[in-house]
């Protein structure tokens, strides 16, 4: 589980609601109405702009950001350096009977296996990166539109409210009610927008930049293979992809294996 998620999402919550318990009745902060102008309209309003299927892949995509750490990059590039191993010591054919459940990997591996020349690997592997910042950007869209939705229809259920309250002065018992929709709605749309929406598509992005990383290292460390280059260098360049103070030394070990061939 990503516990830096889980961290915001449980302090954001447990700040706001103790806020309010200390200044008042909790159960003055919960309105039905409020709640079904706000998260139904803007999921209503996310199903027309988008298709069924991309909204389903955007939650899909959210649960699995808060249920799965991220790859770590150094994880990768150990990766690529297990695999120059095997292509110098066995060779290249070796490499199709690679076991991963990386497609992006198997494919690498695949292409390294048919002999593929540089050029092709390459473009092949950058198309499918090119996609891949396609499918995300639409799923980070849904959680941006649903952020901008949800307090435009915060201010659509005050304006009801407004209007019930106006049409009502004549009898004061209703004032109140009709206030509480008002003033309510905002702020479900608020709560909801800059909580949970907003951070998510935030999320989301983050994770697509590691993503990214982790698929240009096996790029270019597909390409030092076809190049045959040792462990060595592989490490130096794949490397560069990793902030330096994140970066972690790869096993004395692996890299000596390079003067076995």
């Amino acid at each position: 589980m990503d516990m830096a998620s889980f961290t915001g999402i449980v302090s954001g919550l447990s700040l706001i609601i103790s806020a309010i318990y200390i200044g008042g009745d909790l159960h003055n902060f919960v309105n039905i109405q409020g709640l079904m102008i706000v998260f139904g309209g803007t999921i209503a309003t996310t199903l027309i702009t988008f298709q069924f299927k991309d909204v389903m892949a955007a939650f899909k995509a959210a649960y699995f950001v808060f249920s799965k750490d991220k790859e770590d990059p150094n994880e990768a590039v150990e990766t690529m350096i297990k695999l120059s191993h095997i292509s110098r010591r066995q060779g290249l054919l070796e490499l199709g009977k690679v076991k991963t459940d990386s497609l992006f990997l198997k494919k690498a591996c695949g292409l390294l296996a048919d002999g593929s020349s540089e050029e092709v690997i390459r473009a092949a592997l950058t198309t499918e990166i090119k996609s891949l910042q396609l499918r995300h950007f639409i799923v980070q869209d849904v959680f941006k539109k649903m952020g901008l939705y949800a307090p435009a229809f915060g201010m659509l259920g005050t304006l009801i409210g407004l209007v019930q309250m106006l049409s009502r002065l004549q009898d004061p018992s209703k004032i109140g009610p009709a206030m509480a929709v008002a003033l309510l709605t905002t702020f479900y749309g608020s709560l909801l927008s800059t909580l949970f929406f907003l951070p998510i598509a935030g999320k989301l992005r983050s994770r697509t930049v590691i993503e990214i990383i982790n698929l240009e290292i096996k790029l270019e460390g597909s390409i030092s293979i076809i190049k045959n280059n040792n462990p060595v260098i592989i490490y130096e360049k794949l490397s560069s992809f990793i902030s330096s103070r994140l970066r972690k030394p790869i096993k004395k070990a692996n890299l000596k294996q390079k003067n076995e061939t």
